[in-house]
């Protein structure tokens, strides 16, 4: 027997349709509706509401579906994963503090952008030294195609990609391999194609964000819909064994009950890691710079694991690209790199530009360690939002990528990349979308054109979504991975992240203990990590740095001597230092 229910409390009848046949449902007080009968495994099912004389009535998939086999406006079918298909048993898990996180969008990481095809290449994330892969959202959205931002049954995998039996074997695949997994998870908003939730009940609430309206965490009736959260949340790693979760940006959950829905969240994750006997972690993506986030429950915070920090990634970015446009126009000068490097937040209580008042409040550099803020000079947001999906690669020189890379993996945080960014990779990250309904797709690629044509783009520059060689622009070119430059980067990102595993000092999670030393005119900056010092010229001359040691890495050529280092422009050196050297 199986067993079906539904929390659907604004229709007056609910029936339950299996294979094409109408059962009847019972409400309960709650707004739940059950039913119980006989059903195949695989069977197609989906609800029925209202319509009483209706002779064929739509049909609509569970807001809870674990299968979308035909897409997210068809029947939902019954799925549970095969015991017999995991062999992850003695897999420990791990936490990501100070680990070395690598995202990626499934459908653009190789030609065939599946599941199966990532599994072909994690022996190349493997031999790089990264620990976790992250997964851009793998939920069910409306189309083939997609960053997977605009999910609408968020209980089920992107069939596309493989479906849920594949994600089954990648994740096994990658514990196998000693990586943790780790997926991108979307509860501040629903996608505008196959969004039926509001014909079964009060999920979304009468605020809005960025991206449409809010979803109903604090309103009437709300109990249900965070319950749906927490569940699916648990789901992923649950029944897929996910190690986390990154929250996508969790400032839109707009919660003003006693107990956030993120501290909610992260005592049942929690629990379950101990029910697991593994560690499951959860990364918030925040732009609010507040400490609480990432602060322990029993001290006040929500309890979150770590959290993405951008600042990092402008305060690098714009040092080494000049970039000082848009939200950049705080940044671009060493003293911003310094003290964010130092701190943490570089906007901690003090005025930002870009938002016209004061953000951010300071962290607690004595007590929330430095590994609990992600560090990162590239993320699907950081090229896929910019006008035409263009990567640093594309505009910067191969020594500052480097340099970038060394302020990052040198840095005590926890380290991301972004797909391709370890070789340089010539590849944008466009913004892309297979919207199937025409006017939709029209919109989307209007509201596109509009929004940067708004910042002084020509419109014709700007990609269209819809166009699927927008997306087949996107997808890594691996033919170019060893080849010069790109294989040169590639062995900087492998030897950097190798250092990060084997000094102990490269582990010190306190930036109580990290001193930065700079020179604005000269343009050169050094990281001091114990016994290492991370040099690095990010001018286009050559800078006499005054630190000494014996060189473990480099990118470039440096002139050790009795009193500093050469390093010629846009170039870097892991000096491990003597008593005797400065």
């Amino acid at each position: 027997m199986a067993e079906f229910s539904v929390w659907a409390p604004r229709p007056q009848r609910v029936r339950l349709d299996v294979d094409g046949d109408l059962h009847e449902m019972n409400r309960s007080d709650d707004g739940w509706w059950r039913a119980e009968l006989d059903a195949r495994p695989d069977a197609r099912y989906g609800y029925v509401l209202d319509q009483l004389d209706v002779q064929d009535p739509e049909v609509l998939p569970d807001p809870r579906s674990p299968r979308q086999p035909d897409g997210v406006h068809a029947r939902s079918q019954l799925w549970q994963p095969d015991p017999s298909a995991w062999t992850d048993a003695e897999w420990p898990g791990r936490s990501i503090e100070g680990a070395v996180i690598y995202e990626l969008h499934v459908g653009t990481f190789t030609s065939a952008g599946t599941f199966d095809a990532v599994i072909e290449k994690l022996e190349y994330l493997v031999e790089l030294g990264v620990d976790f892969v992250e997964l851009m959202p793998v939920n069910a959205f409306g189309g083939t195609h997609g960053w997977g931002y605009d999910g609408v049954l968020w209980y089920a995998v992107h069939e596309p990609y493989g479906g849920p039996d594949a994600l089954v074997r990648l994740i096994n695949a990658c514990h196998e391999r000693g990586l943790g997994v780790l997926i991108d998870a979307v509860f501040n908003h629903l996608g505008p194609s196959g969004n039926y939730l509001p014909r079964f009940g009060p999920y979304l609430s009468t605020g809005s964000n960025p991206w449409g309206e809010s979803i109903n965490i604090a309103d009437a009736d709300a109990d249900e819909v965070r319950r749906y959260i927490i569940d699916c949340a648990l789901r992923w790693m649950r029944d897929f064994h996910a190690d986390g979760l990154r929250l996508d940006a969790v400032h839109a959950l707009v919660d003003t009950t006693a107990i956030h829905i993120l501290e909610e969240l992260s005592a049942e994750t929690d629990a379950l890691a101990a029910q697991l006997g593994r560690p499951l972690s959860l990364i918030a993506e925040s732009d609010l710079n507040d400490p609480r986030l990432i602060t322990p429950r029993d001290r006040g915070g929500l309890g979150m694991t770590a959290q993405w920090d951008d600042d990092i990634h402008h305060a690098i970015h714009s040092a080494v690209s000049g970039e000082t446009q848009g939200y950049y126009h705080d940044f671009g000068t060493l003293e911003a790199l310094a003290s964010t490097l130092k701190h943490g937040y570089y906007h901690a209580g003090t005025y930002s530009s870009f938002r016209h008042r004061r953000h951010g409040r300071p962290l607690d550099t004595a007590t929330i360690p430095a590994t609990r803020l992600l560090a990162y000079t590239l993320t699907h947001d950081q090229v896929g939002n910019r006008a035409v999906g263009d990567r640093p690669s594309q505009l910067l020189t191969f020594g500052q990528l480097a340099v970038k890379a060394a302020l990052a993996l040198g840095s005590p945080y926890t380290a991301m990349l972004f797909m391709g960014e370890e070789w340089g990779s010539s590849s944008p990250f466009q913004f892309f979308s297979s919207h199937p309904e025409p006017e939709l797709a029209r919109a989307t690629a209007e509201g596109r054109k509009r929004e940067f044509a708004e910042h002084g783009w020509d419109a014709d520059e700007i990609p269209d979504p819809q166009d699927p060689q927008t997306f087949l622009r996107s997808k890594l070119n691996w033919d170019e991975v060893e080849v010069g430059d790109h294989g040169r980067l590639r062995e900087i990102y492998r030897g950097l992240i190798m250092l990060r595993r084997n000094e102990p000092d490269l582990a010190d999670p306190w930036l109580g203990n990290l001193r930065v030393d700079y020179d604005e005119d000269r343009r050169w900056l050094v990281m001091h990590r114990g016994s290492l010092a991370i040099a690095c010229n990010l001018g286009s001359e050559a800078a006499d740095v005054p630190v000494t040691g014996e060189v473990a890495l480099a990118w470039g050529e440096p002139q050790v001597g009795a009193a500093g280092t050469l390093l010629s422009g846009h170039s870097f050196a892991v000096l491990r230092r003597t008593s005797q050297s400065r």
